[in-house]
């Protein structure tokens, strides 16, 4: 896994997922925002860290009893214990909410153990337990059964989809309050540079429009009069 610098989790702690899909967008990745999922607690600020994996497949009967669960190798119990600490696990559920990817007691293990984030495309169980917790999670629904019901955990970090989204042991995944967004790792340093250097230029965008300034040369810049009223801005900001 490749060592997010702390610098670079920083910057992306400040910036959105609709920024980064923008820059992701001029580097022709326009598929890299995890469709239908959602925060529990869209509170808690942004969700920064390496992808760490689980792969489900659809779970067969006579594999799958609860008794599985005493196993200590249980994949699913052992990416819990395996996880980074500020490392996102992210669970490909095959976008199958029926049952649940993990659950209350599980999160707050990997909340305990440092971990940044989880993400599914599934669904959690103990959902109001979970947004109570202080880890950003996110999935697709509530849902009650237990994973066994239809989920079989098989393979620990390697390539998954989730939410139709390609993710790769190590890609840089960032959550906010509308969603969740994968950064092939090879780009994470540039593209949060470039996209706190968007979001400065947003919040001016932002407050000349909210002081009733037309977007007409102003978003995009194409007036040397915006270029100007930026410069003078950010001195006055600080930024």
């Amino acid at each position: 896994m490749t060592t997010l610098k702390p610098e670079t989790r920083e910057k992306l702690k400040t910036v959105s997922t609709a920024t980064l899909c923008t820059a992701l967008y001029k580097r022709g990745l326009r598929n890299q925002f995890i469709q239908d999922v959602h925060p529990l607690n869209p509170d808690l600020g942004n969700m920064v860290g390496e992808a760490f994996t689980l792969r489900y497949i659809p779970a067969r009967e006579d594999l799958n009893p609860i008794s599985v669960f005493q196993d200590r190798s249980h994949p699913q119990r052992k990416a819990v214990e395996e996880c980074p600490p500020g490392a996102v696990m992210v669970i490909d559920s095959r976008k199958d909410a029926r049952a649940a990817s993990a659950g209350g007691i599980l999160v707050s293990r990997l909340m305990k153990r440092g971990v940044a984030g989880v993400v599914t495309d599934g669904g959690f169980r103990d959902t109001p337990e979970i947004a109570r917790l202080g880890i950003p999670a996110y999935h697709n629904r509530p849902s009650a059964p237990t994973n066994l019901t239809h989920h079989q955990a098989l393979d620990i970090n390697v390539p998954i989809g989730c939410g139709d989204v390609p993710v790769w042991p190590g890609d840089v995944v960032v959550g906010d309050g509308e969603g969740v967004v994968v950064i092939p790792a090879h780009l994470a340093d540039e593209i949060a540079g470039e996209a706190v250097e968007m979001t400065a230029f947003e919040d001016f965008v932002q407050e000349e429009v909210m002081n009733g300034r037309s977007i007409l040369g102003l978003y995009p810049p194409t007036d040397e009069r915006t270029h100007a009223d930026f410069a003078a801005w950010r001195r006055n900001k600080g930024r």
